[in-house]
């Protein structure tokens, strides 16, 4: 049978993976589906599809199209797995030089004070972020790697200025299934850190430590830090680190990074390793007299010598090249520039292992290292029956992730995301934000007036610069904490599940489930949403949600949402909220069908990913992400849209011979509003102060409300004489769905290139202008208007 036929509550070993694409059998593989692996069927999606298994002591989410084409054997009933009972904890963790694993020294000790480079490496979900926080503290900045705009952040790692830590994107493996995985090798391979700290969830230790095996084959001086072991003792598991120590011959420190346990042992074991130049003392995992009679072994060893030349040129350790020839990767063969015969030799001497071993390239290898890892397990790690963070887990998901319970609990959620964001949390401190920046501009009026400042740097202050930035900056509370609810749903594992839930319906229109991640975040901000998609492992779904996600409304648009609707709307404001959020959503889907039988035809990537249990979001990786948006968000403030503010401050104030006009229809500002105003007449709001406001609006959204208080106020007795209730809906429907700010299209630019830019623009322009004259239209013919 295969593995979409096996019944809920079931066990069955796996027999072959049929993929015929290459990189998702490949990834497959490294997810630890290999041939001879116990999986246990969990339960499927609400829509029937995709399926949840669980295997090596985790979940992962596959299609059932794919599972279609994994064959199974000796189906069962679920049952425990018996644990060994290893001897574990009876020898203290060895201090530094104490015992010397790995005397293989790269060459030269680097002198103390000299500086060294880490890079912090590691499996998604393993609190790889939450240990870089506590190794640099504050002592961060936000750049990108060399020749690609995947972001990186740096830090100075804590009570040790000398040192740098890069936080490389979390992967599973070496191999080149998404961008991001390309990004951490070659950062490793070209950058030559120092040291590299793997950081392992000791929870997931069997999954975890397939990457780590990868990364020791590049040969770099290594540190493993075993995270999360607060909770494998809290639930009576253990593991014995000298004897992992000494297997894997690098050295590993036990942590809690939530709990910064360990962290400064860390630390110092990682500056010893760099500073003496300390590789791993084991590279090979392969037995030459395994179970496959040494074929793997004899492959690997007979590779890497016909191609030690050509990866010393390459800069690459022989066992890596020759590990990445038998994949196939064709950025490592392409690296090393080998000739068509030497080609063929490789060929030859893989075709000849897969006859011996009785195996193809990809099952051979991922099952050299997961039969290493499972040996020395064995070995090492006494796990729990069931921990009780996924026992929680379990309980959860019945509800969270439940045939009819899972589309309602999201909606509830969300709702509760909206009413806190703008109303009881967002909303309330906003009004007590708007209350201060309104005392304080009565306070420097008054100042300016008694000091009797000229009257034009005085109208500059008061109507240009406070007027603009004060305003959008009483909205700062409700984008915060927009941010900081849907960072809390990310950290704590809820995010995946949407996505296991949502991957039938997205598929529909031409998405993964995957894509419904960033498209989220994309209700908090554009930018971040866009470079969301580097972890979608597939070109087509990352093209097509980089060109919808915009329709999705971003936080920088609640400020004129907020605006308009309390100002004209009164009661009727929380209902006009929802329906343009449901606009941006619907409008989105439609694109997505018109783009998925146009520029975007094919089928979505496969969805295959691991479902984290549930934990508590770490308070302070919250805290820091929410300062880092306020401060993205007052640098705007306080540079783009101040700028804005002063321009039209200025450009309404002056006309074409620079003298101060009594009249702002006689403005520079209002010439160039009604040259471009004919366009947004069939839409209901032809007057120049709105076509200007739509205008500035391309640099920010923000600047939409700076404009339109600079010009017009915003009272609603002031605003009323711009709209009426009705075109102010349809001014706010434009609002929703044309072009995102200049930081947005500048992402779009970043991660594909300037055409693409270019097709969103004219997309968002096209079809927010269409949409809105539709909404008109309807109006009109309900008397609306």
């Amino acid at each position: 049978m295969t593995l979409d036929t096996l019944e809920i509550g079931k066990d069955a070993i796996v027999s072959s993976v049929d993929c015929e694409e290459k990189s998702l059998r490949q990834h497959i593989f490294d997810m630890g589906l290999t041939p001879g692996t116990e999986v246990t069927m969990v339960k499927y999606a609400p829509m029937g599809d995709p399926l949840e298994i669980r295997l090596r002591g985790y979940e992962l989410t596959i299609r059932a199209a794919d599972a279609a084409q994994i064959s199974l054997e000796n189906v069962h009933d679920a049952h425990e797995k018996v644990r060994l009972q290893v001897a574990s904890g009876v020898t203290k963790h060895p201090a530094i030089g104490e015992s010397k694993l790995h005397p293989r020294a790269a060459g030269g000790v680097v002198p103390a004070g000299e500086p060294l480079a880490f890079a912090l490496a590691g499996n998604q979900n393993c609190g790889k972020t939450t240990l870089f926080n506590q190794l640099t503290g504050s002592n961060q900045h936000v750049g990108n790697f060399p020749g690609v705009t995947v972001d990186r952040k740096d830090g100075q790692m804590r009570s040790h200025p000398e040192a740098t830590v890069t936080d490389l994107p979390g992967i599973y493996s070496l191999s080149p299934y998404t961008g991001e995985e390309v990004v951490s090798r070659q950062f490793i391979i070209d950058s030559k850190p120092d040291a590299i700290i793997d950081i392992v969830d000791a929870t997931n230790i069997e999954r975890n430590l397939y990457l780590t095996t990868q990364l020791m084959e590049l040969d770099v001086p290594m540190v493993i830090a075993l995270n999360m072991m607060d909770e494998v003792t809290e639930n009576g598991g253990s593991v014995d680190v000298n004897a992992l120590e000494s297997f894997l011959g690098v050295p590993v420190v036990p942590i809690s990074a939530a709990k910064d346990e360990g962290v400064d042992e860390l630390v110092e074991h990682a500056i010893h390793v760099a500073r003496y130049r300390e590789r791993p003392g084991r590279i090979d995992f392969c037995r030459p007299d395994g179970p496959d009679g040494g074929a793997v072994h004899r492959c690997i060893h007979a590779i890497g010598e016909l191609v030690s030349d050509h990866a010393e040129r390459a800069g690459l350790p022989d066992r890596y090249a020759a590990t990445k020839l038998i994949e196939g990767d064709e950025l490592v063969i392409k690296a090393l520039g080998l000739e068509k015969n030497e080609l063929d030799a490789v060929e030859h001497i893989i075709s000849q292992m897969e006859e011996e071993s009785g195996s193809d390239r990809l099952a051979a290898l991922a099952d050299m290292r997961f039969s290493f890892i499972e040996a020395i397990c064995a070995r090492c790690v006494k796990k729990p029956q069931e921990s009780r963070e996924h026992e929680r887990s379990a309980r959860i998901d019945r509800v969270l992730t439940g045939r009819f319970t899972a589309i309602p609990c999201f909606i509830g959620i969300m709702i509760v995301v909206f009413w806190l964001t703008f109303d009881l949390v967002g909303g309330n401190l906003s009004d007590l934000m708007a209350t201060g920046v309104s005392a304080a501009s009565d306070a420097i009026d008054s100042a300016l007036t008694a000091a009797d400042v000229n009257p034009v740097i005085h109208s500059l202050v008061i109507d240009g610069v406070i007027t603009g930035v004060g305003t959008v900056i009483s909205f700062l509370p409700i984008i915060v904490t927009l941010f900081i609810l849907l960072s809390i749903l990310e950290d704590s594992g809820y995010m995946a599940r949407v996505a296991f839930v949502m991957d039938k319906l997205l598929r529909k229109i031409g998405l993964s489930g995957r894509s419904f991640v960033p498209m989220l975040v994309g209700f908090g901000c554009s930018v971040p949403a866009i470079m969301a998609t580097r972890t979608l492992p597939s070109e087509h779904d990352r093209k097509m949600t980089i060109m919808l996600t915009p329709f999705m409304s971003c936080s920088a648009k609640l400020p004129v949402y907020t605006l308009l609707c309390a100002a004209l709307f009164s009661k009727g404001a929380p209902l006009v909220m929802v329906s343009l959020y449901v606009i941006g959503m619907v409008v989105g889907v439609l694109v997505a069908l018109v783009l998925k039988h146009t520029a975007f035809k094919g089928e979505p990537v496969p969805f295959v990913m691991e479902l984290p249990n549930y934990r508590m979001p770490s308070a302070g990786t919250t805290l820091r992400l929410a300062w880092d948006k306020a401060k993205d968000f007052l640098t705007r403030a306080f540079t783009i849209i101040f700028l804005a503010s002063v321009a039209i401050w200025f450009l309404q104030t002056f006309d074409v011979r620079l003298n101060m006009v009594a009249d702002q229809s006689q403005s520079l500002l209002a010439i160039m509003g009604s040259a471009i105003s004919p366009i947004f007449a069939p839409l209901g709001f032809g007057d120049w102060r709105a076509s200007t406001a739509l205008v500035t609006g391309f640099a920010a959204k923000e600047s939409v409300v700076a404009t339109l208080t600079v010009l017009v106020g915003d009272t609603p007795e002031a605003l009323a004489t711009l709209f009426t209730p009705f075109t102010a809906f349809v001014f706010l429907v434009f609002v929703l769905l044309y072009t995102p700010c200049v930081a947005a299209i500048t992402a779009v630019r970043n991660e594909l290139n300037g055409r693409y830019a270019l097709y969103v623009v004219l997309l968002q322009c096209g079809v927010a202008w269409v949409v809105a004259f539709i909404v008109h239209a309807i109006g009109l013919l309900l008397g609306l208007a």
